[in-house]
């Protein structure tokens, strides 16, 4: 059966991994686990589509990143209520995973500073946006917000400026999923498989919105720490396994999804070995009848999952039939005779 193999594993800044830090794996059916070890690769956020976040006065603690309102010049951002002090603060920001990860994050950081009150109109405009590790700005005393995102995570603090040097550290209780697709031993390539990543279980009976569509092979999607379940999709057929994971903070949960699937190519021929016939329409169904893809070519690919199929050829009006079976990882041609 399909199944999958996840490992954790432990990670410190920037989530990149940490030697000497031990790891288990094992081959799960569709349904849990953790398995497989690497270092997270490029830190990803979902695709902007993938994201539907209703937008807050300020971003949440510890809540999924969401649009930010635009930026506001200096001068603006001095008649809003909060500022009001002409000394200046040097403010250095750090975020780490948690207290038991001291270490700094040290990449993929999105800094914003807001004003502790809205502006006239009742929006909260960043006054300052920072990409770096370990920003230092410079801000008159007074109340601020200080919001920090990393990929699919962020978390925000309420700042009372008062001293000419201030320090905070952020804490955001992010993991990362790293993901690839198998069959046997081959890997798929990227190019064939994508995966959505939903929040919670995939046995909960209620409607979901992915937090990340379309995941490529090796990319790294960053998400609070939780429960998820993938589902990924091998080709445009039946070719699907789902599964739950865990999420752990400061850890890359890698995760190697089994297809049990293979490659079928289709052709219409006058007598075996022939010709492929032209101007063909195609249909693929179960011995019990349901559709699982219809199609029009010479020669028609597709992926679909273990078991038996009967695949239906129409050419002028006339129309011929083949029952097939497909094996995992047995990629080939199947005739049908137009006789």
């Amino acid at each position: 059966m399909a199944g999958i193999r996840i490992a954790t594993w432990l990670v410190a800044t920037g989530l990149a991994a940490v030697p000497g830090i031990a790891s288990s794996q094992q081959m799960l059916p569709p349904g849990g686990g953790f398995g497989s070890p690497a270092a997270i690769g490029n830190l990803r956020a979902a695709p902007p589509q993938a994201q539907s976040l209703a937008p807050a006065p300020y971003p949440p603690t510890s809540s999924p990143a969401m649009p930010i309102p635009p930026m506001i010049s200096a001068p603006a951002a001095m008649s809003i209520p909060g500022f009001g002090g002409s000394q200046q603060v040097s403010l250095s920001l750090t975020a780490r995973f948690g207290r038991d990860f001291p270490a700094p994050i040290a990449n993929g950081l999105v800094w914003r500073i807001f004003p502790a009150k809205p502006d006239p109109s009742g929006t909260f405009r960043a006054i300052k946006e920072d990409k770096t590790a370990n920003p230092v700005l410079s801000l008159p005393s007074g109340e601020y917000v200080v919001h920090v995102s990393l990929g699919l995570v962020s978390t925000a603090k309420a700042l009372h400026l008062k001293d000419t040097v201030a320090r905070e550290v952020l804490e955001l209780p992010a993991g990362g999923i790293k993901l690839e697709g198998r069959v046997g031993d081959a890997k798929i390539p990227p190019t064939a498989i994508t995966f959505d990543i939903f929040k919670g279980s995939q046995f909960e009976q209620i409607s979901k919105v992915p937090l990340a569509q379309n995941v490529v092979t090796g990319d790294v999607v960053v998400v609070p720490e939780g429960n998820y379940y993938i589902v990924s999709n091998y080709g445009d057929t039946n070719a699907v396994v789902r599964s739950d994971i865990r999420v752990q903070t400061g850890k890359l949960t890698e995760v190697t999804v089994s297809h049990r699937a293979a490659l079928i190519t289709l052709k219409l021929v006058g007598e075996r070995g022939g010709d492929a016939i032209a101007n063909t329409s195609w249909s693929v169904i179960t011995p019990g009848g349901d559709l699982i893809k219809e199609s029009t070519g010479i020669f028609p690919r597709m992926v679909l999952a273990e078991g038996d199929y009967r695949a239906i050829a129409r050419n002028e009006g006339r129309t011929f039939e083949r029952d097939f079976k497909v094996v995992t990882g047995v990629d080939g041609e199947v005739e049908v005779l137009a006789r």
